[in-house]
C-alpha cells in the first residue's frame, strides 16, 4: 500500500498507518494507480498546505476519509513541488472545513505525494530527458566567482545586475547559465504586461498571494542587452538568449527594442539561438521579429478554449485568436514554434481540451508542446474557471493521445537550441 502522508503545524511529516494516499483530478478525489507513481525526484521539495487537511482512501470502508487530526496533532496536507522536466498527473487530495476562511496558497505546483517502501513517491511523469537543469549541474561555489567576474567586466550594466538578482535570490537556473556562459540565458527586458494572469509569478497586485519574483523595473538599453547577448551567443555551448523570463512582463510590448537587439546581434554573429517567451498577443510584432532573425518562439497558454483562456490570462486588448495567429505567423516565417502549455490535472486532460489542442497542432504546424505545471493554489484556479464539459481522461493518457494523434510533434519541458530543433528529448520516454 502507498500510505497517506501528513504533517503537523511544525512541518514534521509522518505516514498514516491505515489510509492509502489520495489524489485529485480537478476538484474530484481519486485513487492514484500505483503505476502512476515514481520515486520523488532529486531536487523536488515538500510543502505543507495550511488550511487544508489530507484525504486518504480507507480500503476497509471503500471510501475517502479526511484526516483532520492524528492523536493530538492537527494534520495538514503535504504536497510535492517537482523539479524541471517532470509533469504532475494528480493534485493532492485535500479537505478544508471552511474554504472561504483559508488563505490562498503561494504560487507553486502542488502535486500528490505518498510513502511506499521507505521512500516518498509522487504522481508524476518525466516529459523531457534534457539534463541541462539537473541539480548536479549547478553549484553556487563555482557560480559566485563567475558573478563577481562578469560584474567586474561590466559594472554599470543593469541587465547583468538583474540577472545576478535572479540567480542568487530566485535561483533561476537560466540566470545562472548566463554567468556560466552556457545553454539558455535570460535577457530581461519587459517591465509592463498586457495580461493580468491569475498566477502571474512577477506581479500580484491584489496581494492575495506573494509574487515569486519581483518584475524588472527598468527599460534596458540596446547596448546593455547586446553586451550580454553577444558574448553568450558567440561563446556558449548550445547558446540561447531568451526574452521573457520569470522576472519579465510581456516582451512583445518592447518589440522595437527586441528587433534592434536581433538585428545588431545578427550583424555580428550567426551563432546561437535567439528565443522569445511570450503570450503571443501581438501577431504583427511577432512577424517583425521573425523577419529580423528570431530563431525560436514559445507562446504560453493554458487552454485552447476562449472562455478558459480568458478566465486565467485576463487579457487586455487582445484575445486567444491573436495568440493563435502569432503561432501561425511564426511557423509561416520559418521560426521554431513551441507552446508553453500550463497544465492542470482534471482540466487540461478533459476531452474538449484534448480535441482543441490537437486542432491547434494541425492548424499551426507546431514543433513542440512544453508540458509546464501551472503554479497556483488548486482551489483558486478552480474557483475562477467557467463550467467544464467532457470527462478527464488522465494526464498520462493526454500524453499518449498526443503522441498517437500527432506523432510528428515533440513533447517536452525545455526550450530548444538550434542544434536540437530536429531532435526529440521525449521520444524514448515511456508515458
Amino acid at each position: 500500500m502507498v500510505n497517506l502522508v501528513f504533517a503537523d503545524q511544525r512541518g514534521r511529516m509522518a505516514d498514516h498507518p491505515t489510509l492509502e494516499m489520495g489524489g485529485a483530478s480537478g476538484g474530484d478525489w481519486v485513487r492514484v494507480p500505483d503505476r502512476e507513481l515514481i520515486a520523488l525526484p532529486e531536487g523536488a521539495r515538500l510543502f505543507t498546505m495550511p488550511g487544508a487537511h489530507p484525504v486518504g482512501w480507507n480500503t476497509a470502508l471503500c471510501s475517502f476519509e479526511a484526516v483532520q487530526t492524528v492523536g493530538r496533532r492537527e494534520a495538514l496536507a503535504v504536497a510535492a513541488f517537482l523539479p524541471p522536466g517532470y509533469m504532475r498527473t494528480h493534485l493532492p487530495a485535500t479537505f478544508s472545513p471552511d474554504p472561504s476562511a483559508a488563505p490562498y496558497l503561494p504560487l507553486w505546483a502542488y502535486t500528490a505525494v505518498g510513502w511506499r517502501d521507505g521512500e516518498f513517491v509522487t504522481a508524476a511523469v518525466r516529459v523531457d530527458s534534457m539534463d541541462h537543469q539537473e541539480p548536479w549541474q549547478y553549484d553556487d561555489r563555482t557560480l559566485l566567482p563567475l558573478i563577481k567576474k562578469r560584474l567586474a567586466e561590466q559594472p554599470n550594466n543593469r541587465v547583468w545586475h538583474q540577472i545576478k538578482r535572479c540567480a542568487t535570490e530566485y535561483h533561476c537556473l537560466c540566470a545562472k547559465n548566463g554567468f556560466y556562459r552556457r545553454w539558455e540565458a535570460p535577457l530581461p527586458i519587459a517591465f509592463a504586461c498586457n495580461a493580468d494572469c491569475v498566477g502571474c509569478i512577477s506581479l500580484q497586485p491584489d496581494g492575495l498571494v506573494p509574487a515569486s519574483h519581483e518584475r524588472v523595473a527598468f527599460a534596458p538599453t540596446l547596448e546593455e542587452l547586446c553586451a550580454v547577448a553577444l558574448p553568450h551567443l558567440t561563446e556558449a555551448e548550445e547558446g540561447i538568449v531568451s526574452f521573457g523570463q520569470g522576472c519579465d512582463g510581456e516582451p512583445l510590448l518592447q518589440g522595437d527594442l527586441i528587433e534592434a537587439v536581433i538585428r545588431r546581434v545578427r550583424a555580428e554573429t550567426d551563432r546561437g539561438t535567439i528565443h522569445l517567451n511570450t503570450n503571443g498577443s501581438l501577431p504583427r510584432v511577432v512577424e517583425r521579429l521573425c523577419q529580423a532573425g528570431l530563431d525560436g518562439i514559445r507562446v504560453s497558454l493554458n487552454s485552447t478554449q476562449p472562455d478558459l483562456y480568458a478566465a486565467y490570462y485576463r487579457p487586455r486588448h487582445y484575445g486567444l485568436a491573436d495568440v493563435i495567429a502569432s503561432i501561425r505567423m511564426a511557423k509561416d516565417l520559418g521560426c521554431y514554434a513551441a507552446i508553453n502549455l500550463l497544465v492542470f490535472p482534471g482540466v487540461s486532460d478533459r476531452e474538449e481540451e484534448v480535441e482543441g489542442l490537437l486542432r491547434l497542432v494541425a492548424e499551426t504546424g507546431l514543433d513542440l508542446i512544453q508540458m509546464k505545471n501551472l503554479n497556483i493554489d488548486p482551489r483558486r484556479y478552480l474557483e475562477g474557471l467557467p463550467p467544464r464539459r467532457g470527462r478527464a481522461i488522465g494526464m498520462r493518457e493526454l500524453l499518449r493521445t498526443i503522441r498517437l494523434e500527432a506523432p510528428h510533434i515533440d513533447l517536452g519541458y525545455f526550450n530548444r537550441s538550434k542544434e536540437h530543433f530536429d531532435r526529440s528529448f521525449s521520444r524514448a520516454l515511456v508515458f
